[in-house]
């Protein structure tokens, strides 16, 4: 195995625990929003690249909602237009059910 696959193969391992790390972190308050920049500072040993992996994951797949920290508003296009550091986020029912065992996604050590 050479060194682009080992990396490959590490990244891809710690995308499923940074997925579940994160989701449970936002768990926190589950009926509240928690800024994307205090889950951040929470989960320090993951870098910034793979926290923002994970929240888009996260967003993209339904599991959490995400809304500007300022004006409310519904982050429709999650990270893709928006800095992390403007945006909160909270579980969405599906990322409620999904940590209470209800569904299974591969994706997310839970």
């Amino acid at each position: 195995m050479n060194t682009d696959d080992l990396k490959a193969r590490i990244r891809a391992g710690n995308f499923v625990d940074n997925n579940g790390r994160v989701l449970r972190t936002i768990n926190i308050l589950r009926t509240g929003y928690n800024k994307l920049k205090s889950i951040k500072y929470a989960l320090e040993e993951i870098s910034e690249s793979e926290f923002l992996d994970s929240v888009n994951y996260l967003h993209e797949e339904g599991y959490i909602h995400l809304r500007n920290c300022v004006t409310k508003d519904p982050a429709v296009t999650g990270l893709a237009d928006t800095d992390y550091k403007d945006l909160e986020g909270k579980l969405t029912g599906k990322g409620i059910k999904l940590l209470a065992g209800g569904i299974d996604d591969s994706l997310i050590k839970s």
